[in-house]
């Protein structure tokens, strides 16, 4: 597999750690600067990717793309792709639901391509075992065994494409979705007065809540606009199987009224947030 030469779409904070990982393992990566800002520049550099200035030349040369991105962005990248007559396997690692994952996959699989399904659990992959990729579909075993090389775990899943996305999107909905919430409750206590007394309680009967509600502002404010889509995609996900949707739509309300602290130099505080979240 050391031969293989893989275009990773595109190298952002997530996806820029996992091609340094692929390439420290003797793989060949490639990433295409056009359309690109300097940020996503610097990070493809950084990490020692091989510039193929186009998507048109990163399609011709690459045996398998990785597909890192925004879910919102999922699948106009395929497209993308397929329009580019891609033949070799396509790896959607993105947030999304198991039915978007299916349709990237039919649109890939129509164009001549094969077709991976792949979710990500964990933060970018700079320690061991913070960091598993799970993969569905046939292809998944055959590429497997190339993303277990440093820090990222690869797992295989007994399922078809679909698989690794619905077990992503379980696992979000509690992560980010309890997030939301907490931030929520925090806004909602300063508003009527009782956060401290809140925290208190939280302290006495539920001792590591007060750090968590804190954590969930610090760790995901900044990062809010690339969870609107995700929840979104949790949400379609959970009303497709005939379940409640309308605590991941929520999640995904509280992220969209934070999106403004994109690139933000320092989190919010806890006072900001309620402003933030608070009905115009």
């Amino acid at each position: 597999m050391a031969s293989v030469t893989i275009g990773l779409l595109h190298p952002g904070e997530m996806g820029s750690v996992i091609g340094e990982v692929i390439r420290g393992a003797g793989t060949r990566v490639l990433w295409a600067s056009e359309g690109r800002g300097n940020a996503t520049r610097t990070r493809a550099e950084a990490a020692g990717l091989e510039d193929a200035r186009t998507l048109a030349a990163l399609v011709d040369q690459s045996r398998l793309i990785l597909s890192v991105c925004p879910p919102h962005a999922a699948m106009d990248m395929a497209r993308q792709v397929a329009a580019h007559h891609f033949t070799g396997v396509y790896l959607d690692a993105n947030a999304v639901s198991p039915t978007t994952a299916r349709a990237i996959g039919n649109l890939l699989e129509a164009a001549g391509a094969r077709f991976v399904d792949g979710g990500i659990v964990g933060p970018p992959p700079k320690a061991p075992g913070t960091t598993r990729l799970y993969l569905s579909g046939k292809e998944a075993e055959q590429f497997g065994a190339l993303f277990k090389a440093g820090f990222l775990e690869a797992i295989v899943l007994d399922g078809p494409p679909g698989a690794a996305s619905a077990l992503k999107v379980a696992y979000a909905a509690y992560t980010k979705g309890t997030a939301a919430l907490l931030m929520a409750i925090r806004a909602l206590a300063i508003k009527e007065g009782v956060d401290t007394v809140l925290q208190q309680e939280w302290s006495r009967s539920i001792p590591d809540l007060p750090a968590r509600a804190d954590a969930a502002i610090r760790g995901n404010a900044r990062k809010a606009w690339r969870f609107v889509g995700e929840m979104e995609e949790s949400a379609a996900t959970f009303a497709a199987a005939g379940l409640p949707d309308g605590f991941s739509r929520a999640a995904a309300t509280v992220y969209s009224r934070l999106a403004k602290y994109r690139d933000a130099k320092q989190p919010p505080s806890a006072a900001e947030i309620t402003t933030a979240l608070s009905k115009q």
